[in-house]
């Protein structure tokens, strides 16, 4: 299905869709404090040096090889624009016994139930929204958050599930993307086992991963591409120990936050070309003041290539594996959270020698 664009909605569903736009980055403010900075903190209180990505981590394609972080904070985030129905039960386990009620929380292990807790705080609009999402964020597998569907004149969000797993197979996923971008025309095997060992791959790259990633980003490429055949916007947020990025997919592309070191020279010269005082660059970008050699968040946009979009004339094509399916649109230097007249700070630095 193709994306439902704003042409196509209501004026109550544009409303409706301008609310999550906004819920959406308010919710990326908690997620990039709890995947980078409160990692650094992390990295810091217990003496260890903090693992900064390699700008060669950063590429499309890059092949890394990975280790865990222990104080490296890590999630599965599904953010989705309407409600899922329960024909999606089969695939995405949302069901009654990880629904968000005090009965199931009570036997999470690692989870204190708050003297203060309601049902009222797993809505997005609620006081203790945050607190609990903040709560619930290292449980296992993805938490859900979707449009309340006992409200239909208005969208209210709600934190509906946690401890949500994805049961669709991954060769359904690459089958599903490859159908649509033309490689195959009916079934992922029918050009052979190495050609659909390859669209699997691609799967992967796709969605910005290698395709060794782990057990989370591997949900998330594959939550991502059975939200993309509903049409409705969706946001994927996803990090693990062995990355130390956040990674958010939406409809159209893919976004990497990591934690970058910013030496003096590199920061004086922004700060002449950008027209910023060293004090104000200091309090709107810069997470450890007390340090010369600055540390920073640094986003990197990923755009699909024309190998990756359906060809225009809706002819079959081969596959080529040379042929990248993402490339790099921006990359930024970006403000801190609760920073909000500051803007991004163009640093392109990825391929620079």
């Amino acid at each position: 299905m193709n994306n439902i664009t704003n042409e196509m909605l209501s004026q109550r569903e544009k409303v409706q869709r301008l609310i999550y736009q906004l819920l959406r980055t308010e919710l990326e403010k908690y997620l990039i404090k709890y995947a980078l900075m409160d990692s650094y903190k992390n990295f810091l209180a217990n003496n260890y040096p903090y693992p900064f990505v390699e700008k060669r981590e950063l590429k499309p394609k890059a092949k890394v090889i990975e280790r865990e972080y222990e104080y490296q904070n890590c999630f599965l985030v599904l953010f989705y624009e309407g409600t899922l129905t329960n024909r999606h039960k089969k695939y995405i386990r949302f069901l009654s016994g990880n629904k968000l009620i005090k009965e199931n929380l009570e036997y999470l292990v690692d989870f204190k139930i708050s003297p203060d807790f309601t049902q009222n705080m797993k809505y997005f609009d609620s006081w203790g929204f945050a607190k609990l999402f903040y709560s619930l964020l290292p449980a296992d597998y993805a938490l859900l958050i979707q449009k309340d569907p006992t409200i239909s004149k208005r969208a209210r969000y709600v934190l509906s599930h946690f401890h949500v797993k994805m049961d669709w197979p991954i060769t359904d996923a690459a089958e599903c993307l490859a159908k649509r971008l033309r490689y195959i025309s009916k079934d992922l095997f029918e050009n052979g086992e190495r050609y659909a060992e390859n669209l699997q791959q691609k799967l992967f790259e796709y969605y910005g991963f290698h395709h060794t990633a782990g057990g989370r980003r591997s949900a998330a490429a594959v939550a991502s591409q059975y939200l993309s055949q509903e049409g409705l916007q969706f946001t994927i947020y996803v990090a693990s120990k062995e990355s130390r990025a956040m990674t958010k997919i939406d409809n159209d592309n893919v976004y990497r936050y990591v934690l970058m070191k910013l030496g003096e020279e590199d920061a004086n010269a922004l700060q002449k070309l950008y027209k910023i005082k060293p004090d104000k660059f200091r309090k709107n970008y810069v997470i450890n003041t007390d340090k010369k050699d600055l540390v920073v968040i640094f986003l990197v946009t990923y755009i699909r290539t024309p190998y990756s979009t359906p060809p225009p004339d809706g002819k079959l094509r081969d596959l080529n594996l040379d042929y990248r399916w993402i490339t790099i649109d921006n990359q930024l230097i970006v403000p801190l959270p609760d920073v909000v007249d500051a803007r991004p700070i163009p640093y392109p630095t990825i391929y620079s020698v």
